[in-house]
């Protein structure tokens, strides 16, 4: 009987400087990441959503941020956000609200970012992290996306 080798975890951090590129090169290095390990089926989800956060971080904070993506099963990626700010948003911890409440329309122009990543991730969460020891504090937003799950049309 042939035994199954289980999936090959693997895992990138990337560091970004508060910078107006951080989103654009988070999503090329994510896609980079996604097409290597064969997850390509997830690189739109996964830049619209990393991109939303970077872009969050650069708007909302003054210092820098990091992405750290990794695998966490053989069909389920995660991406974390973390940047220098150690209030997580309002929103993201509220019930998702389809119709313009908590986290806004689908159809605003902003403020939309942390909504489409509560309705378009199979899971997502948020968490401080404050740590004298190592000098670092602020939050980290995460989402988790998994393959052959149908994704949200945002359009529709």
């Amino acid at each position: 009987m042939a035994i199954a080798s289980p999936p090959q975890n693997w895992a990138y951090t990337l560091q970004l400087p508060r910078s107006t590129g951080a989103p654009r090169i988070a999503r090329v290095i994510l896609r980079a990441a996604l097409d290597h390990h064969g997850l390509g089926e997830l690189v739109e989800t996964a830049e619209l959503l990393t991109s939303e956060l970077v872009t969050n971080a650069y708007l909302h904070t003054e210092g820098p941020s990091s992405v750290r993506m990794r695998r966490v099963r053989e069909d389920r990626v995660r991406v974390s956000v973390w940047d220098t700010d150690p209030v997580i948003p309002a929103p993201f911890d509220r019930p998702v609200d389809l119709f313009g409440g908590a986290g806004g329309a689908l159809d605003a122009e902003a403020g939309r970012g942390l909504l489409l990543v509560r309705v378009c991730a199979a899971n997502w969460g948020a968490h401080p992290i404050g740590t004298a020891l190592f000098g670092l504090e602020g939050k980290a937003l995460w989402f988790e996306l998994v393959t052959g799950r149908e994704a949200f049309d945002v359009a529709a």
